[in-house]
């Protein structure tokens, strides 16, 4: 499945889980957690569900973020919608492995009791939340179900009791800075895409293009958006150019055509076996139908 665009969209609404749905965002994300009320998450379980019953054709795009498991409304958030069937499941506030683990187990026995296939509904995992799981985030590698990892920044400062994420400049501080590192270290740990985290300001489109161009080049595979005016900006910059791609192909056929070379004198300068790796990884981010 494409990664490129994550976009959020209130579990409580469903004028905006449609307009999600309908628009160009590879995956859209049901929220039960932050953008939720207490009082309105048993009505946003059942419109939820509710929408996933009414809408098979969309569900294999359609994650739902329930709450975290040191809480008391996981286990409730997903009795109310795995008989739906939702696309995936987003874990938010991960303390580590041994949570993606509990939630496989939880998974498990609702995938047996609804008729699905055991293992077939995937994770994404919101590993920065917590200070604690900044300590681990090398530690998903084989984790069960996981398809991704993303980071978030404003749940961390408030886990450390930070009164600012960001410096003077706007730019985040170091800290946040180490989370998103972290988040790529452990995807790329994992074998899995690392997601970068939302920009909370929808309305500055520039600054989000400039942001999603450079994380994609740091190794960031997508992003998360909070509003469907993000979504374009999002896929166009983790869709590679077609210089990058007739670039990444050169390279390709080059080592294909000198397949016992460790090395080639390429445009004046040198290529080896990582510029092969790197070409390739870029070119599985194509859609080639």
């Amino acid at each position: 499945m494409k990664m490129r665009s994550w976009l959020f969209a209130p579990g409580d609404s469903e004028r905006k889980m449609q307009k999600a749905v309908e628009g160009a965002a590879d995956v859209v994300i049901f929220d039960l957690e932050d953008a939720v009320a207490t009082d309105n998450k048993p009505a946003a379980r059942a419109l939820i569900r509710s929408f996933l019953d009414a809408n098979p054709a969309a569900r294999s795009r359609i994650f739902v973020r329930v709450n975290p498991l040191d809480g008391p409304y996981t286990l409730q958030d997903l009795a109310a919608i795995m008989p739906g069937r939702p696309g995936g499941i987003m874990l938010p506030k991960a303390y580590g492995r041994q949570d993606v683990e509990a939630l496989d187990k939880y998974l498990s026995a609702l995938e047996v009791a609804n008729g699905i296939d055991c293992g077939s509904t995937p994770v994404i995992v919101l590993l920065t939340e917590v200070a604690e799981c900044m300590f681990h985030a090398g530690d998903f590698k084989g984790a069960p179900r996981l398809v991704a990892l993303t980071w978030g920044a404003e749940d961390l400062a408030d886990s450390i009791g930070a009164q600012s994420n960001r410096n003077p400049d706007g730019s985040f501080a170091f800290t946040y800075e180490l989370a998103r590192s972290l988040c790529l270290l452990g995807a790329a740990t994992a074998g899995v895409p690392a997601i970068e985290t939302i920009q909370a300001d929808f309305r500055d489109s520039d600054g989000l293009r400039t942001r999603a161009e450079g994380v994609r080049r740091a190794g960031f595979r997508g992003m998360l958006a909070i509003h469907p005016a993000q979504v374009e900006v999002i896929n166009e910059a983790f869709t590679p150019g077609e210089d990058e791609i007739a670039h990444a192909r050169e390279i390709v056929d080059l080592f294909e055509a000198n397949p016992g070379a460790g090395t080639i004198g390429w445009k004046g300068g040198m290529l080896d076996r990582p510029h092969l790796s790197r070409a390739r990884q870029l070119l599985s981010q194509v859609d080639w139908d």
